[in-house]
């Protein structure tokens, strides 16, 4: 029998899984890529109908049906690009990557199987980029002593050689390909490029790289501006930085510390991850989580809890932001149940931005959830009316 409680919580956002946050979430954050080609809820379905009877804490049997459609989906590319239909090609192979990364997300430590539906899926995005008729570049941005891995996707109806461009980070728990079916297709119609990162603790990064979570993210941001700099068709005066849910944490920082950057997005805000993190281990990750608990020690590079919230201690933004003087948006849900909306309230209070906005989304309206993974198309188009309006006609 449903609480009223839980019946109200889903007549505000659609829960997949009601009672099961984690595999929820990831069902949300999979549809809502649906309308930039990410996604076909027919595919999504398929998932959870394998998914029914199963624990919610089952993350092999997530796996596994992840990995099923997305090899299905895959094999529809593949048969597709075989008899000469590029078109049809890669779109399917834009979504089974989705699948393939979405399911792998859940398993950690990473294990071979892991592993190779990770490297797989990344090979599926590749076959997109040659097929597909947006010009996407896969690129290493030169960091420390190797590189940082990336995509340069061109602007479209830009009004000179040189475009104004995004620098667009992850988060804790998603990848740079995942990050361009959120939208990245609309925004560079606007004339602006994107550079697409896996930064330190991130998908290829830390899988591949042993490039762990770090929180001078300004370093990873500053060879980013270094990297586009050298490039010709980007307006070096005109650069931004864009980055989701942690990512809240990366970009505010990275623009307060780096004066280089133009204009500075939080796609869900962040003020105290330390805070955040003791919390959720304090209650045994009871809490809200979009990833296994487990995680964090994994992309800190740690092998305990008590180690990890060591290393958290100076993923703070008080005292930084306050240096950040270029435009600054913060998006955020009312009923964000990972990051209070009191942290998005302190972290506009303690901007040093002149220009600054936080916009909360609610129940009402949509895009109240975390990172607005309930409503990716408003919050989506906002977010580049903002960036257009700040760098391309500003």
């Amino acid at each position: 029998m449903m609480s009223a409680t839980q019946s109200t919580r889903l007549a505000q956002h659609f829960m997949y899984f009601p009672g099961n946050y984690r595999w929820s979430a990831a069902i949300l954050n999979m549809l809502g890529t649906a309308a930039f080609g990410g996604a076909e809820i027919s595919e999504i379905h398929r998932i959870g109908v394998m998914l029914m009877d199963k624990e919610p804490e089952d993350d092999d049997a997530w796996f596994g049906a992840c990995v099923n459609v997305a090899s299905r989906v895959r094999g529809h590319a593949e048969k597709f690009e075989a008899s000469g239909h590029p078109v049809s090609a890669a779109t399917a192979y834009l979504r089974a990557c989705n699948y393939y990364q979405m399911g792998e997300r859940f398993r950690t430590p990473k294990d071979q199987k892991a592993l190779d539906a990770y490297r797989t899926g990344v090979k599926c995005f590749h076959r997109h980029v040659a097929l597909t008729d947006v010009k996407i570049e896969i690129v290493e941005v030169p960091f420390e002593d190797g590189s940082l891995p990336g995509y340069f996707v061109a602007a479209q109806n830009a009004k000179s050689k040189r475009a104004p461009c995004v620098v667009y980070f992850d988060g804790l728990d998603v990848t740079k390909e995942i990050q361009y079916m959120r939208g990245v297709t609309d925004l560079i119609k606007r004339g602006i490029s994107c550079l697409v990162m896996d930064g330190p603790g991130t998908g290829e990064a830390i899988r591949f790289r042993g490039q762990y979570l770090r929180h001078d993210y300004e370093v990873a941001g500053s060879a980013c501006i270094d990297y586009l700099e050298k490039r010709n068709d980007v307006d070096p005066r005109k650069i931004g930085i864009l980055a989701v849910s942690l990512g809240g944490y990366y970009a505010p920082r990275c623009a307060s510390m780096e004066p280089r950057f133009a204009a500075c997005i939080a796609w869900g805000a962040q003020w105290d991850h330390h805070a955040i993190w003791k919390k959720r281990m304090d209650v045994g990750f009871k809490a809200s989580l979009s990833v296994p608990g487990h995680h964090i020690m994994w992309i800190l590079g740690v092998d305990t809890l008590e180690a990890a919230l060591t290393k958290l201690e100076p993923y703070r933004l008080d005292g930084v932001v306050q240096k950040m003087r270029c435009p600054f948006l913060i998006t955020h849900g009312a009923d964000d149940e990972q990051v209070p909306l009191a942290h998005a309230q302190s972290l506009y209070n303690a901007s040093g931005s002149k220009d600054k906005t936080l916009r909360v989304y609610t129940a009402e309206e949509g895009g109240a959830q975390h990172c607005q993974r309930d409503y990716l198309t408003l919050v989506v188009a906002e977010m580049w009316n903002w960036l257009e309006d700040k760098l391309v006609r500003a």
